[in-house]
Order: structure tokens, then C-alpha cells, then sequence
């Protein structure tokens, strides 16, 4: 490395450019995106009571989710017209396995399913499914067509928006047309409410109806039967008793709105919740700022009277949380440069930690891209706790080869001889510190999905420091170093300004420490036996201690 500066350089370089791209690719979420360990099972089962689902539907899906593979625990819950079983697995499944062994479950006793029920809905539960933003909607006069307008000018634009996994409307009231029949007026005509509810939707069909040419070119016809207004369907016939008989005269029609098991309501007035979720893998805070840049122009196409409020910007508390810890990496990086420069008291060795520090952080982010990973919580923790450590090798080499200097070698062999001289102890350092972390890597359950990020991170940045701290830490040493520097007890003439003075003052505190060390450690070689029974009652405390925390 020292005889071949350029070459080293530039491999360096080509990874700080990959790191560097790695990072403007990286997505920003609070945590690490995983699946939880659970899938819910949705059927529903229209016009059945709580009672009829749980023995027609639950039963059957609970019996049959009984046999999957790695599971921990089988739950129901049985409502009116609805079904939900939820699967939970052993932590460390493969959700996707999972999910694809119970949907091969389900087919096999789809057709024990009464008739009636919907298809069996698999959901995996997953950090995706949190709501990137939460809006409540009001109106006044456009109440009664809310989900109407929201469904048509504000859920698809939404919908289209690159990131975006799903819009969810709920609580708005939707238009529902009710028939009332007359249950006199049915039985005199020997009718049945089966009877007129087949009729109505025979009537509101579009349908169908073949091709027919012009040239050489086919035409597919098709007739519009679905009706837009409720009036046309006091029309229909629904019976035929020596002559036609309408709806209208055994029902009167109305145009209302459905009943709704769930309302919202914004300010003490009925309105409309809108949940907006990304994608699996998109990048949260990106998504939220197109959102906020659609969201003008979506409001121009409502109604004057409709008003949307931001209720909860999950994005916030990230952008917050990721800059807190951006300002304590910077923090961090600062103070590690004053203390390395009050030590070693060279502004050349602060530029190779500086230069070091970058170098080694950036392999993480190379990491995080190819493993499909984010930028978090845990990723930007393990940044901060390895920027202390991976100054360690490359100032221990530092120290070295200046030693090597203050004795009259050249920069370029005492580089090569000083590294040499440390690489075993910088090796087994780094390797202790990679010992430490590796098992996080190996962490089962909730902690390994949280914590083997900062497992893998820690161990990745521990091997490039070490890579540095033995390849380019020497060369830049040969390079920025002076061949001759002030040796110990050398007195030289030199000019006294501001910095010769601070460093002056600097030394004069690092003499006094090298002998407030000397006295200690001498005290400890000497009090061998007292300085074992200290250690130990410390040791006794700190487990007294250890066992009331919270």
C-alpha cells in the first residue's frame, strides 16, 4: 500500500463512490421493514348471523389452519357477516412459505364453504401496513355523496402516485337505494323477497349483446342496463297476474344511505377518514412528499364545502428521529477529532482520521442497498456506536509510526516498519469487537429481527476499519507526515504564537496525566491483593445494581 499510494487511493475511492450511491438509493423508515409472524384469514359470509359464522365458516377455516407448518397459536373472532381467523407462527417463519402453505389449506376445503361465502382473503401482517398518513374529511351540502367523491377525486389520484401501496375510505356515508316492500301486497301476489331481489338485479345489468360489421371491421355491441337514478326502478316488472306487475306496486323505492357499523366524525360533525399506506420496500418520507405535492391540485377537484385535515404524518417522527441522530453522528465525528488532536497533538493525524472515519462508515451503506435494507433507527445506531471503534486501529498505527519518526526513520519505512509492528495486535482488537457483535446476527425472534442489522453493520464496518487502519492509514502516513518531527525533550527554536501556546499548555496536561497514570499503576503492581478485592467489590456492586434496573 505505501509503495503503491496511487493504486490504493483509488480503490478507495471506488468504494467511498459506491457508498455514496448506495446511500442516495437507500429508503428512510423508523424501523427495519420485516413481517410479523401472523396472517388473518377473512371471509365473509353476507346476511349470516355471528352464530351462523362461527359454526359454517370459522370452524372449518380453524380446523384446516390447525395443520400448517411452524405454527404457535390458531384465533377467531365470529361477527355478522364476517369471519376472521389470524395464524400466528413461530418467530423466524418464512411468512411467505407460510402464507403459501395456507392458501393450499383453504382450497382444499373451499367447496365445505356454504354458499354464499366469499373466497378465503390471506393478509400478512408487516412494518408496510403502518399508515404512511391519516386525513379526516368534512363536507356540508356533499355529505350525503361523500365516498362518491372521495373514491372518485381523491383515492385514485392518491393511488397513482408512484410508492403508494393502498387508500382506505372509511366512515363516509354510501349511497344505498332501499326497496320497502309490503309484505301484504307480496303475499297477495304469492311473491317472495328472493323473487323481486333477482329481478332488480336481472334489470341492472349491462349486458352483452354480440358483434356486428361494418367492412371489414367488428363492432362488439353492448347494452347499458344499469340504471343511474332510482326512479327507473319503480319500472320494473317483477310478476305477471293477468297483467304486469311494477315494483311500485308492492315496494315504494327510496334513495337513502347504507347504515354504517363504523362512523367518523371530524369535530363533532359526521365526515370520512382516508388512510393512506405505501408499498413494501418504498421509501416512506419520499412517498409523504409527493402526497403533499398531489394534494393542491386534488383539493381543486372537490366540492367547495369538502375539507381535508391532517390528522397523523407517520413521516414526522422519522424525519425527526433520523436527523436527531444524524446531529449526534456529526456530534460524534467532531468530539472524536478534538480528542484525537488534544492526544496526539498533530493536525496531520486528526486528517487521517478524518479521512479514516468516512472511509469505514461507508462500506455500511453498500451493505444496507444490497441487502434491500433501510435507513433506521437500528442502522443509524450502529453508526454511531462505531465511530469511536474505528479510530482505534488507525490511531494505535498512528502512534506507532510516529514513534518510528521521533527516532529519525523516514515516513515512508517507518510506516511500513510501524504498521508492522502493531498489525497483530490491531488484527486481534478488531477481531474481539467482531466476536462482541457477530451474534447479533444470529438472534432469533423479535430481537434478531430488530438487532441482526446492527450485527451485520457492526461486523461490516469493523472489517473495513481494519482493512484501512493496515492499507491506507500507512500510506497516508508516508505521504502527510514530515520526515522529522519534534522528538521528546528536543528543545527547538521555533515562533510562539497562539497554537504553539495551546499546545504548550496541551502538553503540560498530558505530563501531568502520563504522572498522575504512573503513580496508579505502580500503586496497583505494588497493592497486587488490594487492588483484586477492589476490583471484585466493584464487580458485587455492579450485579446488586444490575438486579434492580426496571
Amino acid at each position: 500500500s505505501v509503495k503503491r499510494p496511487v493504486l490504493v487511493s483509488i480503490a478507495f475511492i471506488a468504494v467511498m463512490i459506491m457508498g455514496i450511491f448506495s446511500y442516495s438509493k437507500l429508503s428512510i423508515d423508523l424501523l427495519p421493514d420485516f413481517d410479523m409472524n401472523m396472517a388473518i384469514v377473512i371471509v365473509s359470509y353476507p346476511n349470516a348471523s355471528a352464530e351462523d359464522v362461527e359454526n359454517n365458516v370459522t370452524k372449518t377455516i380453524e380446523t384446516v389452519m390447525s395443520t400448517v407448518s411452524d405454527l404457535k397459536k390458531v384465533s377467531s373472532t365470529s361477527k355478522d357477516n364476517v369471519s376472521m381467523v389470524t395464524v400466528e407462527f413461530n418467530w423466524g417463519t418464512d411468512l411467505d412459505d407460510a402464507v403459501n402453505d395456507m392458501r393450499d389449506k383453504l382450497e382444499m376445503v373451499k367447496m365445505a364453504l356454504p354458499d354464499g361465502a366469499s373466497s378465503p382473503m390471506i393478509f400478512k401482517l408487516s412494518t408496510s401496513m403502518i399508515p404512511v398518513v391519516i386525513y379526516s374529511v368534512d363536507a356540508q351540502e356533499s355529505m350525503s355523496a361523500l365516498y362518491k367523491i372521495l373514491d372518485d377525486n381523491m383515492s385514485n389520484p392518491l393511488q397513482r402516485i408512484d410508492g403508494v401501496g393502498s387508500v382506505t375510505i372509511t366512515g363516509a356515508p354510501r349511497r344505498e337505494i332501499v326497496a320497502l316492500v309490503d309484505p301484504m301486497k307480496m303475499e297477495a301476489y304469492n311473491l317472495t323477497v328472493e323473487s323481486i331481489g333477482s329481478r332488480i338485479a336481472a334489470e341492472n345489468l349491462n349486458t352483452p349483446s354480440g358483434k356486428f360489421y361494418i367492412g371489414n371491421e367488428s363492432y362488439t355491441l353492448r347494452i347499458e342496463g344499469e340504471y343511474k337514478e332510482s326512479e327507473p326502478l319503480n319500472n320494473i316488472i317483477v310478476a305477471n297476474y293477468g297483467g304486469p306487475i311494477y315494483l311500485r306496486d308492492i315496494a315504494t323505492v327510496r334513495d337513502s344511505l347504507q347504515e354504517k357499523i363504523q362512523e367518523s366524525y371530524v369535530n363533532g360533525k359526521r365526515g370520512a377518514t382516508v388512510v393512506v399506506s405505501k408499498q413494501n420496500g418504498a421509501n416512506s418520507v419520499d412517498v409523504m412528499n409527493k402526497i403533499n405535492e398531489a394534494l393542491p391540485s386534488i383539493e381543486k377537484n372537490l366540492p367547495p364545502d369538502v375539507h381535508i385535515t391532517e390528522i397523523m404524518n407517520t413521516t414526522d417522527n422519522i424525519i425527526n428521529s433520523i436527523n436527531s441522530l444524524k446531529e449526534t453522528i456529526i456530534l460524534a465525528f467532531v468530539f472524536v477529532i478534538i480528542v484525537i488532536m488534544y492526544f496526539l497533538g498533530q493536525w496531520r493525524a486528526a486528517l487521517i482520521v478524518i479521512v479514516t472515519i468516512p472511509v469505514s462508515l461507508i462500506g455500511a451503506f453498500i451493505y444496507l442497498l444490497a441487502s434491500g435494507n433501510t435507513l433506521n433507527m437500528i442502522s443509524m445506531s450502529a453508526l454511531t456506536i462505531s465511530i469511536g471503534m474505528v479510530v482505534d486501529d488507525a490511531i494505535v498505527v498512528m502512534e506507532n509510526v510516529t514513534k518510528h519518526i521521533e527516532r529519525g526513520a523516514r515516513p515512508r519505512e517507518a510506516a511500513i516498519y510501524g504498521t508492522n509492528e502493531v498489525a497483530n495486535a490491531v488484527v486481534a482488537a478488531t477481531l474481539t469487537l467482531i466476536a462482541v457483535f457477530f451474534p447479533f446476527t444470529m438472534l432469533g425472534g423479535m430481537a434478531g429481527i430488530m438487532f441482526k442489522q446492527l450485527g451485520w453493520m457492526m461486523c461490516i464496518i469493523m472489517v473495513v476499519s481494519i482493512i484501512c487502519a493496515l492499507t491506507l492509514t500507512p500510506m497516508l502516513c508516508s505521504i502527510i507526515y514530515k520526515k522529522k518531527v519534534k522528538r521528546v525533550g528536543e528543545v527547538k527554536e521555533e515562533r510562539v504564537n497562539v497554537f504553539t501556546k495551546m499546545r504548550d499548555a496541551i502538553d503540560r496536561q498530558l505530563t501531568v496525566l502520563d504522572n498522575g497514570y504512573e503513580k496508579i499503576l505502580s500503586w496497583c503492581v505494588r497493592h497486587k491483593p488490594s487492588t483484586i478485592i477492589i476490583s471484585a467489590i466493584i464487580f458485587i456492586l455492579s450485579l446488586f445494581y444490575y438486579s434492580k434496573i426496571p
